[in-house]
């Protein structure tokens, strides 16, 4: 796993967790479908006029770290307490 792309994907996912839509939105394009991927939000994607399939092969290699992102996303959740 390359460290500087997962902290960087990791930092974007963080961002729309804590500033919701506001934050996403002044992402750039590849950024804001792989955030919305990992946080499953479907309608942020047809926002932007993707489907799943198509926001996948945006996201490019950025697919391979979205289960760790979930899951470090998951962990300071739960260690804040949120969930």
């Amino acid at each position: 796993m390359n460290d500087v792309e997962f902290r960087h994907f990791f930092g974007k996912a963080r961002d729309a967790v804590r500033g919701g839509r506001d934050a996403w939105s002044s992402m750039s394009t590849g950024e804001k479908v792989a955030v919305a991927l990992v946080l499953n939000k479907a309608d942020w994607l047809a926002a932007v006029g993707y489907t799943m399939a198509e926001a996948i092969e945006r996201a490019g290699s950025w697919v391979a770290l979205m289960p760790w992102v979930v899951r470090e996303l998951e962990r300071e959740q739960q260690d804040a307490g949120e969930i």
